[in-house]
């Protein structure tokens, strides 16, 4: 699934995968969120509610550009750096299309389903 994500204003071009979790995020769409740095490796923010993660695919390693769902705390987490082993409270939600350098500083982001 497509979505429209824009950081600080500019638009990113991004994708969903397709599971339960990625199509429990989208049913959030649209959403305007604060960014916070956390452990120079993401950015995150706390949604409105916590997701289903029933259905969750098998945990993979984290790369730089990728959205995850962070299960315990209920943020999303936007990595500008690779995230390390996989984890099963770390649920890969798609990828952004984007320079990871640009992602380090970002403040706020909108996240719509595409036109």
């Amino acid at each position: 699934m497509n979505i429209q994500v824009t950081i600080d204003g500019q638009p990113v071009d991004a994708t969903l995968n397709d599971n339960a979790v990625a199509r429990d995020f989208a049913s959030l769409l649209p959403l305007s969120l604060d960014l916070e740095d956390f452990h120079q490796t993401e950015r995150i923010a706390y949604l409105p509610r916590k997701l289903d993660i029933s259905g969750a695919p098998d945990p993979a390693p984290v790369k730089a550009g990728n959205l995850a769902y962070y299960a315990p705390w209920g943020n999303l987490a936007l990595f500008y750096r690779d995230g390390g082993s996989a984890s099963s409270d770390l649920i890969i939600l798609g990828h952004l299309d984007i320079d990871t350098e640009r992602l380090a500083d970002a403040e706020r982001i909108t996240v719509e389903a595409a036109p």
